[in-house]
């Protein structure tokens, strides 16, 4: 291979997806998405607050299965975020850069998203 057939930068095609890489993309994924879900809740509060009819047709929306999807999607996508900018935040006091930490840091993130969903869709199921 020459080396004008190389790429200039690291590229996908030539690096092997790596825990590290793939937190750092899923972490600007969940802030894209955490924006979908808060205009979905300002729908929801916007509708509570025109009326009747508005405020049923949100409650439709939201309690069908695609909007317990969405809800389901946009709980993961906040407590991912939440977890991985308070792995983000030790960084930036300077700690858990070793290699062994970094992995152990985003396991236990993933795991921290897993467990806080779960727990806040059981006790959002005990409040109905």
């Amino acid at each position: 291979m020459s080396t004008s057939d190389r790429p200039l930068s690291p590229h996908l095609q030539v690096y092997r997806p790596q825990l590290t890489s793939t937190l750092s993309i899923f972490h600007r994924i969940t802030g894209v998405f955490l924006t979908l879900g808060t205009l979905l809740l300002t729908w929801w509060l916007v509708a509570a607050a025109s009326g009747a009819e508005a405020f049923a047709a949100a409650q439709w929306f939201i309690g069908s299965w695609i909007g317990y999807l969405l809800l389901l999607g946009w709980s993961v996508a906040l407590f991912y975020h939440l977890c991985n900018g308070i792995r983000h935040l030790f960084w930036d006091a300077g700690y858990g850069f070793e290699l062994v930490n970094v992995y152990r840091s985003g396991w236990a993130v993933l795991i921290g998203t897993a467990v806080l969903t779960v727990v806040a869709w059981i006790a959002g199921l005990i409040a109905l």
